[in-house]
């Protein structure tokens, strides 16, 4: 039987971390009091350490704002490139029977798969 993973907060990791620091306590005895191993209270240490200074850094907000409009654009762009694709697929579905025969539809069928631009499962599906 496996034991269930264990989650702890952020509060409760940034608490013992600080105690930590403070000096009253060694990192055996705090994990023992809190029923923890010492490794993963020396991995919380040592990720705290390193991300003190985001603390400090000005352009964090800044940086965060930029990367989720950066995102945003992103993503509509390719929302925008889907329903494109979307509505050429449909059209090719619709009028290709009509304006195509069947000997040249089998050719640019056959041309497809010898480039590989689209595999053969999905041209099944059409």
């Amino acid at each position: 039987m496996s034991r269930q993973r264990r989650n702890f907060s952020a509060k409760f990791k940034s608490d013992l971390v600080i105690e930590l620091l403070k000096g009253e306590k060694d990192l055996n005895t705090l994990a023992t009091e809190n029923n923890i191993q010492p490794n993963l209270l020396r991995n919380w240490k040592k990720e705290f350490l390193n991300n003190a200074t985001a603390v400090f850094d000005d352009k964090r907000e800044e940086n965060l704002k930029d990367k989720l409009a950066e995102e945003r654009k992103e993503k509509a762009e390719y929302a925008k490139k889907v329903g494109q694709l979307t509505m050429q697929v449909e059209w090719l579905k619709k009028n290709l029977k009509k304006f195509v025969d069947l000997t040249t539809r089998v050719s640019l069928v056959q041309n497809l798969l010898t480039t590989k631009e689209i595999p053969a499962s999905r041209m099944a599906v059409y």
